[in-house]
């Protein structure tokens, strides 16, 4: 598991280089995110809403691409994406603890490939309980997901649905991204500091926030 510390761009050094030698290749100048999923649902939605936010003189200059593919293959289908359009510089891989059998090994291969993985646990609703002010210690997926179901409807006097295509809207509305990202932060660097365990031993935390916060950061920076 990677200590580097928060900046998405410092957590895949080394492969970016290579492939930003390639010659004629025209790149967006604030960068091409390729964003793999294994869900149809709450993730896929949820970045989506994330490329929809940009605003429109930006969405030449930063791009974000959001694929779907079987959980198995996250990692292959990544690299294939990339080999296939070299524009493709920012490859990322987003999945829960609950859905990826060999959880700590992707975690692992993505690393040495260049790949960030964007791990959540126990699930990616745990990320999201931190945009409505703490990520509560839960170890099982589903305790998480129906807890993060009543802190949503307190929090927004509405229904939380899986499928729900506004959901990284409605957490801009009602929520604070930017403490969720510091709450994120906290909980992995403690995890980091303070155990010696495999990420699938890591509860409550995420690291999806690393790729928000490059993001909105490139998006803020460039108003």
């Amino acid at each position: 598991m990677s200590k580097r510390g928060e900046k998405l761009s410092d957590y895949r050094a080394g492969k970016r280089k290579n492939r930003n030698q390639r010659v004629g290749t025209r790149i967006p100048e604030l960068g091409y995110y390729l964003i793999v999923t294994d869900t149809e649902k709450t993730e896929k939605n949820y970045f989506e809403g994330l490329r929809d936010s940009i605003p429109k003189e930006l969405k030449d200059r930063l791009i974000i691409k959001v694929e779907k593919v079987k959980t198995a293959d996250l990692l292959e289908k990544a690299l294939e994406f990339v080999s296939k359009d070299s524009q493709m510089r920012m490859p990322c891989i987003v999945f829960d603890r609950d859905e990826v059998k060999d959880f700590d090994k992707i975690i692992q291969e993505a690393e040495k490939s260049g790949v960030m993985a964007g791990w959540s646990n126990p699930c990616f609703e745990i990320w999201m309980y931190a945009y409505f002010g703490e990520m509560p210690v839960i170890e099982k997926s589903r305790t998480c997901c129906e807890k993060f179901a009543d802190k949503f409807e307190k929090c927004t006097k509405k229904k939380y649905l899986k499928n729900d295509r506004r959901i990284y809207h409605k957490l801009l509305e009602y929520g604070d991204e930017k403490n969720a990202i510091q709450i994120a932060k906290k909980n992995y660097n403690i995890c980091v500091k303070n155990t010696n365990k495999k990420p699938s031993d890591m509860y409550p935390a995420s690291t999806v926030h690393m790729l928000v916060e490059e993001i909105k950061n490139k998006v803020e920076n460039s108003e």
